[in-house]
């Protein structure tokens, strides 16, 4: 059995892989398509994430009946379902690294786990962090969040290396919901830039984005202070400015002009906040999130651009 085992085979999941291998791990690595996994297996590396070799540690499988050990889910959100329904019982302890809201119920992540292996230990792992740079060992910072610090413990001594350091967090809601909805306001930050708004009116909305963070992860059950470290502001400021970011880029191709539909078509990977943003702001009934509600209203053509940006400066004039 591995020590620890990385079930998706995406850039986040290979890099993932690259740095439990890098921790002194032995790594088991999943991917769904057999073809898929015989191919990475035989080349070493993935063409979703140019570059980053996998190491003789890590072991690539399409059987997950060989998942152990410590088990990071790193599948998208809207698949997470079910492949945690395929996990043998018994599976743990399982570390979300995914972000979003799922679709339909409206359910976090932990909650998704909860709903489908009850029984399972469970944490998240979040923070800023591009899969690229990970794989590349280039300096980054992350956090594991779990209500139980054994467990949060025996995460952070799997993965830490001198170059990805990680911190132990109690709030878990908090930083499922400053992973989730930091993508949301990705787009509307993009937007704004690919309108030609200026950097003044980014610097802005990033501000006020930070604080709908807080008023949701308060509703939800979280601490408003958790969006002031690593999963919140930092996870935040990345999505937000790094051209990398794929919320971010959607977002600035609908400053831009272009069709969302035709933006999605043009990409292989998952841009989280496309189907994140109607489920959180559903989720999030009562909550003031103006920000985030255009984003939804313009994702689901309810709005355009020009509309929701003079909405959003309409707004009654209030204390910060």
């Amino acid at each position: 059995m591995s020590d620890v085992s990385v079930v998706g085979a995406g850039a986040w999941g290979i890099a993932l892989a690259i740095q439990a291998a890098r921790a002194g791990a032995d790594v088991m690595l999943w991917a769904r398509d057999p073809v898929r996994a015989a191919a990475l297996s035989e080349a070493g590396e993935s063409p979703r994430l140019p570059g980053a070799r996998l190491t003789e540690q890590v072991t690539v499988t399409h059987d997950l009946a060989r998942v152990g050990g410590v088990v990071l889910l790193a599948v998208p959100t809207q698949h997470q379902r079910a492949v945690l329904a395929r996990l043998p019982e018994g599976t743990a302890p399982l570390v979300i690294c995914a972000k979003g809201f799922e679709t339909g119920t409206r359910l976090l992540p932990l909650e998704v786990v909860q709903s489908v292996h009850p029984n399972a230990p469970a944490a998240v792992l979040t923070g800023p962090n591009f899969a690229h740079e990970i794989a590349a060992g280039l300096p980054a910072a992350a956090v594991v969040a779990a209500i139980e610090p054994a467990l949060r413990e025996q995460v952070i001594a799997a993965l830490s290396t001198p170059t990805f350091r990680l911190y132990g967090n109690d709030d878990p809601v908090g930083a499922q919901v400053g992973g989730a909805a930091k993508n949301v306001i990705a787009i509307a930050a993009g937007a704004v830039i690919g309108a030609g708004l200026g950097e003044n009116a980014r610097a802005a909305l990033i501000t006020r984005g930070l604080a709908e963070l807080a008023r949701l992860a308060v509703a939800l059950g979280g601490r408003a202070e958790t969006m002031m470290g690593l999963s919140g502001l930092g996870d935040l400021l990345l999505t937000c400015t790094g051209p990398a970011s794929r919320n971010y880029s959607l977002g600035v191709a609908l400053g831009r002009g272009e069709k969302l539909a035709d933006v999605l078509a043009a990409r292989s990977a998952v841009t989280e906040g496309v189907a994140t943003a109607p489920a959180l702001v559903a989720r999030a009934a009562g909550v003031d999130l103006p920000i985030c509600s255009a984003v939804a209203a313009l994702l689901e053509g309810r709005t355009t651009l020009q509309q929701a940006m003079a909405d959003l400066l309409a707004r009654p004039l209030r204390n910060e």
